[in-house]
């Protein structure tokens, strides 16, 4: 189970921080690069979207988790 938490926190963090970045751009975005805007605001919207769904996706339940027992 560690390792499925695991893997969600390395989707979450990079989605996050890049989405965050994507959509902070297309917010501030003006002159010749604000043709840009719905791109950056998509992207960042796409990333952010992606790593909170990683996170509410249930976890797959094993009969046995332990290989001892």
């Amino acid at each position: 189970m560690s390792l499925n938490r695991t893997a969600k926190g390395i989707v979450l963090v990079p989605s996050l921080l890049l989405g965050g970045a994507f959509l902070a751009a297309g917010t501030w975005l003006d002159g010749p690069a604000a043709a840009n805007r719905g791109l950056a605001l998509t992207l960042g919207g796409i990333l952010m979207g992606a790593g909170l769904l990683a996170q509410l996706l249930p976890e797959s339940r094993r009969e046995h988790d332990d290989p001892e027992g």
